[in-house]
């Protein structure tokens, strides 16, 4: 067990949930690229005084972030539904000023933003990977090419002036300095602005023992009781927290200048409720880890005995959760001899670390295997309602979330 500093407030980080050293999640490298891999340790555990859930080991953003970033927000149709319905709402309720204006941190493919450029609403997305950047502005969206933080803020609102809302979706716990990240929403924001932001919540990965949200980008998962504490150590309120039904259990967060904006109940509701749940408690996390050991144990041991009786297993989804899974389970092409996955950039890739071969969708329903593992387990319902040919083969979906089990 080792001991770190909190990112957000100093404390002490206890190491609990250790998943082994690890490549980048999202590295995907071509077959001549993989004597150039490079692997860190993936340990986690929460802070003693602010409660942030967090990776001990820093990864260098050279490491995971590239021009050629494989992930591609519009690839999903739940993903874009939701994201268009993000941007209805903001037209609504945040962007109704004759000049008002929006920052999305993290930008990705534009799949939010391009509604808000239809409608003619002054926005500009930041976003350092240039092929996705290039996809976004193919469509018409103004995309400062860029990490964001302090500097960046500033020069935005020199040249933009001030923001009335700042957004980010699945891109806020990647950043390691989230202290200059609020530094930098402080520069940008009007009096009355907001920052709003989705990302994995804490007390789902819990519950599902979803251990492989935990990866290299993840530097935090959050809670409503950490990123009240984050909010209010760097002057800011958090005035609300919903639900959203993304990667399996996600929180939309919105956070403001203190006394702006009133306080939605549900802030006091899911803080009560993660008290009852122990959420912040390391006994919690250590039963999350021992259950996350046990998964290890029993997919292993699953796909162990199909492989001895000559059953077919492929993997089906290649998010960056492969490479957590994979790797901490030692699965390699023995057990499951290619995975497929229907992001045009990551096939012909390989896995980063175990090495196995990323195919385009059609491998799959070319001919379709005994056993399918999904990976892509928060796509469960679109991907099953999309492959009812393999269920009517025969075929046998695997899933290990909350553990393993066949469907």
């Amino acid at each position: 067990m080792s001991n770190g500093s909190c990112r957000i407030c100093g404390g002490t980080v206890k190491e609990i949930v250790d998943l082994g050293r690890q490549p980048s999640g999202n590295g995907f490298p071509l077959p001549h690229e993989i004597e150039h891999e490079r692997s860190f340790p993936l340990s986690a555990g929460t802070c003693d005084s602010c409660t942030m859930f967090q990776l001990l080991d820093d990864v260098p953003s050279e490491a995971k972030y590239r021009d050629e970033y494989p992930y591609h927000a519009s690839g999903s149709a739940v993903h874009r539904a939701h994201f268009e319905g993000n941007a209805r709402r903001f037209l609504e309720t945040e962007l109704t000023g004759p000049d008002a204006f929006i920052v999305e941190i993290g930008s990705n493919d534009g799949v939010m933003l391009a509604t808000i450029a239809q409608a003619g609403v002054r926005h500009l997305g930041v976003e350092p990977c240039r092929e996705v950047a290039d996809v976004a502005r193919g469509r018409g969206i103004r995309v400062l090419g860029e990490f964001f933080d302090e500097n960046t803020a500033a020069a935005i609102r020199a040249e933009h002036g001030p923001a009335d809302m700042v957004f980010g979706a699945n891109c806020i716990a990647h950043i390691v300095h989230l202290r200059r990240l609020l530094q930098g929403i402080d520069t940008l924001l009007t009096p009355d602005g907001v920052f709003v932001f989705e990302e994995p919540y804490l007390g789902s990965v819990i519950a599902q023992n979803a251990f492989d949200m935990i990866y290299d980008e993840h530097v935090f998962v959050f809670s409503v009781r950490s990123i009240k504490a984050m909010a209010e150590l760097a002057g800011f309120e958090l005035v609300n927290a919903e639900p959203v039904p993304l990667h399996g259990g996600t929180m939309r967060y919105t956070i403001a200048r203190p006394s702006r904006r009133a306080l939605a109940p549900a802030v006091a509701e899911f803080l009560a409720r993660e008290r009852e749940q122990g959420l912040a408690e390391h006994g919690t996390i250590e039963k999350f880890a021992a259950a996350v050991r046990k998964i290890r144990e029993d997919l292993t041991g699953l796909l162990g005995d199909l492989h001895a009786q000559g059953k077919r297993v492929v993997g089906y989804g290649a998010p960056a959760k492969v490479t957590t899974v994979t790797n901490y389970c030692g699965i390699g092409t023995e057990l499951i001899p290619f995975v497929v996955d229907s992001t045009p950039s990551k096939q012909g890739r390989l896995v980063a670390g175990s090495h196995i071969p990323v195919l385009e969708p059609g491998a799959f329903s070319a001919d379709h295997p005994d056993y399918a593992v999904l990976f892509a387990w928060n796509h469960a319902e679109e991907i099953m309602a999309k492959e009812q040919a393999f269920r009517e083969r025969g075929g046998r979906w695997i899933l290990y979330v909350p553990d393993v089990h066949i469907v």
